[in-house]
């Protein structure tokens, strides 16, 4: 910032005597000290007094811009993106008249009462959607497509017998070719969505779920779900384990209260670890 000085007045010194006044009054003062010029000095004084004060507020301005921003903000400071995806502003979605949110006062039953498709996590910047994954509901068969054949026909009994309500399913590629889909079931009650979770899938077995993605012969379990601070939901995150085919595949579990989330991700040679990591943190909280 250019701070403008504005002009000061130069002040006057004490009146001289002229060459009409009479020489006596000359001789008299002759031997006497000069009179010093007070103004003089004190408008000096004032001046540079001025000037640092004007020097400090300018430096105490700029450190104050310099913490007020964020660090890629700054010239020299910016840092490289640690590869996490650019997702739009979330925002919870409107409820229904007089219902509240889930793991709130009021509602023991842990529902979610919001549209299920307005929980779904957007797509990030850039990406494709995927055309049968739009945000809407889909059957029952689109989600069991995800796992092994032989799971499909018992895990299918499964939510016959545990009254599903619905499906929801979003999914889209981002241009590094990594392919991801979220679907959400929505059960007819917290120990229905408990009991898909913990023996259909039996998500929380020491050795890894006992449904895996089609194509996944073997499971590393994810130590990230520990970090992921989300009051009332429970988190599952799974890596499959090599050796495996052209691509690899990373998943997840969420459940919150009645609904039940699944998130994939699959990408050539390697899925990342922190799109993923952002992905399944997001969704949580967004169910949360």
């Amino acid at each position: 910032m250019t701070v403008t000085e504005q002009p000061t007045e130069q002040p006057t010194g004490p009146e001289t005597t002229t060459a009409a006044e009479p020489t006596a009054a000359a001789e008299s003062t002759a031997g006497v000290p000069a009179p010093r010029r007070p103004r003089r000095v004190l408008w000096a004084v004032a001046r540079w007094t001025a000037a640092v004060v004007v020097c400090g507020g300018v430096g105490a301005g700029a450190a104050m811009g310099i913490t007020a921003l964020d660090r890629n903000d700054v010239p020299g400071l910016a840092t490289e993106s640690d590869g996490r995806w650019e997702y739009p502003e979330l925002r919870l979605p409107a409820l229904p008249v007089d219902r509240p949110r889930p793991f709130t006062d009021g509602n023991e039953g842990e529902i979610h009462y919001a549209d299920l498709r307005e929980l779904l996590l957007p797509a990030p910047a850039g990406a494709t959607p995927d055309p049968k994954l739009k945000g809407g509901f889909v059957p029952t068969d689109a989600y069991l497509s995800l796992y092994a054949k032989e799971s499909r026909g018992e895990l299918k009994q499964h939510l016959a017998d545990s009254t599903l309500r619905h499906i929801a399913a979003r999914g889209w590629t981002t241009p590094d070719g990594t392919r991801t889909s979220i679907h959400l079931l929505r059960f007819s009650s917290v120990a229905y969505a408990e009991a898909f979770k913990d023996v259909s899938l039996q998500a929380d077995a020491a050795d890894g779920p006992k449904a895996l993605p089609d194509g996944v012969e073997g499971v590393v379990m994810e130590n990230f779900a520990d970090d992921v601070d989300v009051a009332d939901t429970s988190l599952y995150a799974y890596a499959e384990k090599k050796p495996y085919g052209p691509e690899r595949v990373r998943w997840a579990y969420i459940q919150a209260g009645d609904t039940l989330a699944l998130i994939t991700q699959a990408r050539k040679g390697e899925a990342l670890v922190v799109p993923f990591q952002q992905t399944v943190t997001l969704q949580n909280q967004l169910l949360g």
